[in-house]
């Protein structure tokens, strides 16, 4: 068993499978867990097979350990309220694991173990791939049920640092990703990007086997060129799986981890349009705001959440802000403006110093190689001295400050505090009447 189960439901998984055997079934537990417990890795998914007996017979034995509920979209899948396993049976009772595990998509996906004896059951040879580092089909015939697997072995090949087997890389070539429900491909991808250590891996694995044409914000990346003074590693597509791996490496277990990883892998897309030969230099002017749009539109397509769109819409638009402030000198105000900007999409600088630092490490320029960013840092340290570093200084003049001055509430207060809110970013004020008086004349009148 992994360490996610606990040392109760693994008794529970053990009472449940000498019950089912008393029924003249066999319990197993399947899939990625038992892989995951080879490799000495936790997983969180732990699934139970159970041979020989159906649905209404497996659902009359849980019954005794609990409530029970069916979930999937067919609902062929049983949970116990009391626990986070799935429990199901094969196509037919009939079946044995061998014949039944060639519905899984991956040899290394395609292990049991017996709950009871601990034996390890592997009919296809999973264990040899485990130890090889070789991902390979199960049933080549079967592989094509879901083409969403295909998507799997992108996440796979980075989450394990699997080799691809060539037969198993033409047959996710020929896998049509467009019947793919969105939110299911943008779980992969999000899976791929936070959880593991070198996202380029699979990105490339979908260059190579031909998927990434699905994807042609991403797509039109390859062959881009860039400045070799400031980008010696090559195209547009080599740098943006560069700064992925880069970001990957910065991520900090929270929350902001999934609009930085989205972030890392949009940053550029917008030089595919932007990018040009200019008296001998490669130049992509603009390519910041034009990437913020793409971002936007790929993300949408994709399904993810309107929280997610904004954060990467506005990171990709200011991308270039960090080294840009640094080596223009911008003062306050620039950096309270800019504050109040992504506050909007509920970002900040330092999740923006952190994407324009994955940027700059994902190049093979010297100070790139020897991981140096002092733009990045001077950066956070104006913002810190300017009290805008963790967000946007709070509103000086509320509501309650313009009733004091007779005013009463309606279409009007909405304008004037916008107003105040720019002189305050413009001064750095922080006295309500002083900044009223600049907005206000003796002659207005209540609204």
């Amino acid at each position: 068993m992994t360490e996610e189960v606990s040392p109760t439901e693994q008794d529970t998984i053990r009472s449940i499978a000498e019950a089912a055997l008393d029924a003249g079934g066999r319990a197993l537990v399947v899939g990625g867990s038992v892989r995951d417990g080879l490799l000495g890795r936790t997983s969180r998914d732990v699934d139970v097979e159970v041979l020989g007996l159906d649905l209404n017979q497996l659902e009359s034995i849980l019954e005794r350990f609990g409530r029970t509920y069916r979930v999937g979209r067919e609902f062929q899948v049983l949970k116990l309220k009391s626990m986070d396993v799935d429990f199901s049976v094969p196509e037919s009772p009939d079946l044995g694991f061998e014949d039944a595990a060639r519905r899984r998509d991956l040899t290394i996906n395609s292990m049991a173990m017996d709950p009871i004896s601990q034996e390890i059951l592997d009919p296809h040879s999973g264990r040899a791939d485990l130890e090889e580092g070789r991902l390979r089909a199960t049933d080549v015939q079967r592989f094509g049920e879901d083409p969403l697997r295909a998507l799997r072995v992108m996440r796979l090949t980075s989450e394990l640092d699997m080799e691809i087997d060539p037969a198993l890389m033409e047959l996710c070539g020929e896998q049509d990703l467009e019947s793919v429900a969105p939110e299911r491909v943008f779980s992969e991808f999000s899976r791929l990007l936070e959880k593991t250590h070198r996202p380029s891996k699979g990105l490339a694995f979908l260059e190579e086997s031909g998927l990434l044409r699905f994807f042609p914000e991403l797509d039109r990346l390859r062959g881009v060129p860039q400045d070799p003074e400031w980008h010696p590693e090559g195209d547009v597509w080599t740098h943006t799986l560069l700064s992925v791996d880069q970001a990957a490496q910065i991520r900090q277990a929270n929350e902001e981890d999934r609009p930085l990883m989205w972030a890392a892998l949009c940053h550029d897309l917008g030089k595919a349009e932007r990018t040009r030969l200019e008296a001998g230099r490669v130049r992509s002017l603009g390519h910041d705001t034009e990437g913020a749009e793409v971002s936007q539109k790929f993300l949408t397509r994709l399904q993810a959440s309107s929280l997610l769109i904004e954060q990467v819409s506005l990171l990709v638009r200011h991308h270039l802000a960090p080294a840009l402030y640094v080596a223009q000198e911008a003062g306050p105000r620039g950096y309270r403006r800019l504050a109040r900007r992504l506050a909007q999409g509920h970002v900040n600088l330092h999740l923006l110093e952190r994407l324009a630092r994955a940027d700059h490490f994902g190049r093979t320029t010297e100070d790139a190689r020897a991981r140096s960013f002092p733009a990045g840092r001077e950066f956070l340290e104006k913002a810190e001295s300017f009290s805008v570093d963790k967000g946007p200084m709070p509103d000086v003049v509320q509501g309650r400050h313009l009733i004091a001055r007779g005013l009463h509430p309606g279409r009007k207060f909405g304008e004037i505090l916008d107003q105040c809110r720019a002189i305050q970013d413009e001064s750095g004020e922080r006295n309500p009447d002083t900044i009223l008086d600049q907005v206000l004349s003796p002659d207005l009148p209540a609204s």
